[in-house]
């Protein structure tokens, strides 16, 4: 090959190389996560990955059903929370996001019943909304208590950073010595409660503490406090009939225990927080958000 010859050829090499550089660097750059597929997965198909997650076998009767929206959607985006109130509704859809997991009832009754509800303003508007954004509701309750360790009970632990003192199948734990305000200010502070009811002196010392969230009754509470005879029980709510009359009554023989009331939402909220971890490497890349229910009740002081 000639020296021309040879030139021509680098010349051209250089050009078409050249062009291919420009050519690269005019094309748009892609973030990685936009030109990955997206996971998708329907309503039914989240629900049957969290069910496959809980130990046992599935449920044949349970409350854990779709509240609303069809199970064949395609999943935008899960929110979590303890109840799928109108504010959490229209959170839900400003994140565009289209499937609500929550923990308790959407319709004001503990199996959803909705018949008694049909003509009932309050009920359309919610399901109007709902109906709206597109978002289905499916709630996460029995199946949540079952799974090991129960996800409501470590969501309180970790809140109130007693997650170390954890015992399996066990609601009691065996804190170092507090006194008992300290562990009302604690609980206010860390789990975000306005105000709490207490059964109990201020400077009353407790070590073997239970802690019960939500609503267990009055009977699973008899029977905890007969068997572990807790310097303080934590529960969700009572009925005061029930609980709080026995623990006034225990008292007055001479027992040293106490009682902390912290209302059923705030009590609970803290596990659906951690489902919302739990859940994301369940479903893959679709976005898990937990929108916390808040404080039903306002603090009135005067």
């Amino acid at each position: 090959m000639d020296r021309l010859s040879s030139i021509g050829m680098h010349r051209r090499q250089f050009i078409g190389t050249m062009a291919t550089v420009v050519g690269a660097a005019l094309v748009p750059a892609v973030p990685f996560s936009v030109r990955a597929q997206k996971t998708s997965l329907t309503v039914q198909q989240v629900i049957d990955r969290i069910i496959a997650k809980i130990p046992g076998d599935a449920l044949s009767q349970t409350v854990d059903t779709l509240k609303a929206g069809s199970a064949d959607q395609i999943v935008k985006g899960i929110v979590t929370t303890m109840f799928a109130t109108v504010d959490v509704i229209k959170k839900c859809a400003a994140l565009n996001s289209n499937f609500i997991i929550a923990h308790e009832p959407t319709f004001y009754n503990h199996l959803d019943e909705t018949e008694f509800l049909k003509d009932d303003d309050v009920y359309r508007y919610k399901t109007d909304l709902l109906r709206q954004h597109g978002i289905a509701v499916w709630r996460f309750h029995d199946y949540l208590h079952r799974h090991r360790p129960d996800g409501v009970y470590m969501g309180v632990l970790q809140r109130m950073g007693w997650e170390q003192y954890y015992v399996e199948s066990s609601v009691v734990v065996t804190l170092p010595e507090m006194r008992l305000e300290d562990i009302v200010r604690r609980a206010k502070e860390r789990l975000g409660i306005h105000a709490v009811k207490v059964v109990g002196e201020p400077g009353h010392l407790c070590r073997k503490v239970a802690i019960m969230p939500g609503a267990w009754g009055g009977r699973a509470h008899l029977a905890m406090m007969k068997n572990e005879k807790p310097d303080l029980l934590i529960c969700g709510e009572v009925n005061e009939w029930e609980t709080t009359e026995y623990i006034r009554d225990a008292r007055a023989m001479g027992m040293k225990t106490s009682l902390i009331v912290l209302g059923h939402v705030l009590s609970e909220e803290p596990g659906m927080e951690w489902v919302a971890p739990w859940l994301r490497p369940i479903v893959g890349d679709i976005k898990v958000t937990h929108i916390p229910s808040e404080d039903p009740y306002s603090k009135v002081l005067g």
